[in-house]
């Protein structure tokens, strides 16, 4: 196992009527922004609940910050951070509202351009307002870990930058407040959570026995419950454990100690900046198609996968291999999920592979060794 360090700030307040919480974790005198999506939280009810629970604190309110959170929006709620002051942010929604809400956080302190904070993948970001999350949708994991990632529209480039200083300082986890997300929403959730784990686990063994096993347990749960969240969206524990499982994929914990891949991530964003597919969607395209190609660089990992999660034993290992990866495509298919880019209408590779050159994404995976030529075999056998 490789030296590492963990650190995790973010107090997670699970369960249903939680929000009332926030009231305790928010100074008195604090100024808030609230930050959220498209606006169904004030038909749910939950931005009432949240207002609520604020009680008294002045608040503001900046929604609109879409599905790929876009510099061009968050810009604007940085300026009317400054404006009124704001000195405590509050993320109302799913992932890309929390990445959004982190850029926010860090550029509202940020004292040169705000795109360098992208530029330099979060390394220039010295301080940033305190966060906290009500999370509406589980899927990206953005809740309790330090990563957010934003779309440049003008560019179409997507960034991810990393700093400490946005770790969220608290994240309310309420399972009820998923019951009214369509299928699709939670179907992308399921995939995000599962390539979250596969990019952490199926790389190369470094005897990390531990970390392998809570990866394991993580996919076979998601495999367990996946489709049965889809069909009944008021399940509470159905809807607990995917709310669980997605925060656990990403918060650091599986990945600490061990290599890691982030190949499909890297193209998959490419996807969405060029055709707007949804990242989950781009995942799901991506990932059989990235196994296939490095099945021999990732055969001990991927045998170990078919056998532990996927339960297959028969055939010699090659077959058990292609057995898994096929496995592994039917699901989200199952979940109403396509994963080839025709279902998208993307019939020519060629802009991705020169927004991979242009964006210097030419020594992907955990070995570094997936060149161009080798995303364009993956993206043929993702046609």
């Amino acid at each position: 196992m490789f030296n590492f360090d963990f650190y995790n700030p973010t107090r997670v307040l699970f369960g249903q009527g939680r929000i009332k919480d926030i009231d305790r974790r928010i100074p008195a005198d604090a100024r808030v922004m609230v930050l959220y999506g498209g606006g169904s939280i004030k038909t749910n009810g939950t931005l009432s609940e949240v207002l609520t629970a604020l009680g008294t604190r002045h608040v503001i309110e900046f929604g609109g910050i879409e599905p790929n959170p876009s510099y061009e929006t968050l810009i604007q709620a940085v300026s009317l951070a400054k404006q009124h002051n704001i000195n405590f942010l509050l993320a109302v929604g799913g992932g890309s509202v929390i990445d959004g809400s982190k850029f926010v956080a860090a550029a509202s302190c940020y004292q040169g351009e705000a795109t360098e904070i992208l530029q330099s993948r979060g390394s220039k970001i010295k301080q940033a307002l305190p966060l906290g999350v009500v999370l509406t949708l589980s899927a990206t994991g953005s809740e309790m870990n330090s990563a957010a990632v934003i779309t440049q529209k003008a560019i179409k480039t997507k960034s991810a930058f990393f700093s400490e200083r946005v770790f969220p300082a608290f994240a309310v986890l309420d399972p009820t407040k998923t019951y009214t997300l369509s299928k699709h929403q939670i179907a992308n959730g399921v995939v995000d959570a599962f390539v979250h784990i596969t990019e952490q686990y199926l790389t190369y063994s470094v005897n990390g026995l531990v970390q392998d096993r809570f990866a394991e347990g993580l996919l076979q749960t998601l495999l367990e419950i996946g489709e049965t969240a889809l069909a009944e969206p008021e399940n509470y524990d159905l809807r607990s454990n995917l709310m669980w499982v997605a925060t656990m994929a990403l918060n650091g914990l599986i990945g600490a100690g061990v290599p890691q891949d982030w190949s499909t991530h890297g193209i998959g964003h490419e996807l969405t900046a060029l055709y707007d597919i949804d990242h989950a969607r781009t995942l799901a395209i991506v990932l059989p198609a990235m196994l296939m190609e490095r099945k021999e660089q990732k055969h001990a990992k991927l045998l170990q996968y078919a056998q532990r999660v996927w339960n297959i034993h028969e055939g010699d290992d090659t077959e058990r291999v292609i057995q898994a990866v096929e496995k592994t495509r039917l699901f989200f298919e199952r979940l109403g999920v396509p994963t080839r880019l025709s279902a998208y209408g993307v019939t020519d590779i060629q802009p991705i592979l020169s927004q991979l050159a242009n964006h210097q994404l030419t020594a992907l995976g955990e070995h570094r060794d997936i060149n161009l030529a080798v995303s364009e075999r993956v993206l043929l056998n993702c046609l």
